[in-house]
C-alpha cells in the first residue's frame, strides 16, 4: 500500500494556529462603575429613552469618547482580570451602549481614567461590584 504523507507549509501552520488560539478579539482597557443619577448625559441630555433595556450602558473614557462620536455605540465587554483573583465572572460577555462621557458624568466613577465606566448593573454582570475597577476586553459591534 502507498503511504499518504501530509505536509503543512510553515506559513499555513502559522495561519491555522493564529485562528485557533485567539488571545483577544477586541481592545483591552479598564472598566470602572458609577452610581445613579445617570442623567443628564453628555450624549442625550435628560431623555430617559437613551437607556437600553436592562440598564446595560456606560460612559466613554477619553480614549473611547471620540469627540462625542461614541454616543450610541454598542460594545461587547468582558472582564479579563482584576487585582483580586475571582473578581471576574468567567465566561460572561455583555453588550452595552455608550450614553455619556465619563469625564463629565453627573456621578463620579469608582476610579478615574477608566476606558469605559459601566452602570452598576452592567458592571455587576461581568465582575464583583465591590471592585473599583477591572481589566476588560471590549469590541465595538
Amino acid at each position: 500500500m502507498t503511504e499518504l504523507r501530509l505536509t503543512l507549509h510553515p506559513l499555513y501552520f502559522l495561519l491555522l494556529s493564529s485562528q485557533l488560539f485567539h488571545l483577544s478579539y477586541g481592545d483591552v482597557g479598564t472598566a470602572a462603575h458609577y452610581n445613579p443619577p445617570y442623567y443628564p448625559t453628555a450624549c442625550y441630555g435628560s431623555r430617559l429613552s437613551q437607556f437600553p433595556p436592562g440598564n446595560l450602558f456606560g460612559a466613554a473614557g477619553e480614549s473611547v469618547w471620540d469627540n462625542g462620536a461614541s454616543c450610541g455605540r454598542r460594545y461587547l465587554v468582558r472582564c479579563i482580570s482584576a487585582v483580586v483573583p475571582g473578581t471576574c465572572i468567567r465566561g460572561q460577555t455583555i453588550q452595552i451602549t455608550i450614553v455619556d462621557r465619563a469625564q463629565t458624568s453627573i456621578s463620579r466613577p469608582s476610579r478615574n481614567g477608566a476606558t469605559i465606566v459601566l452602570s452598576n448593573t452592567a458592571f455587576s454582570q461581568i465582575a464583583n461590584i465591590s471592585a473599583s475597577f477591572v481589566n476588560l476586553e471590549f469590541l465595538q459591534v
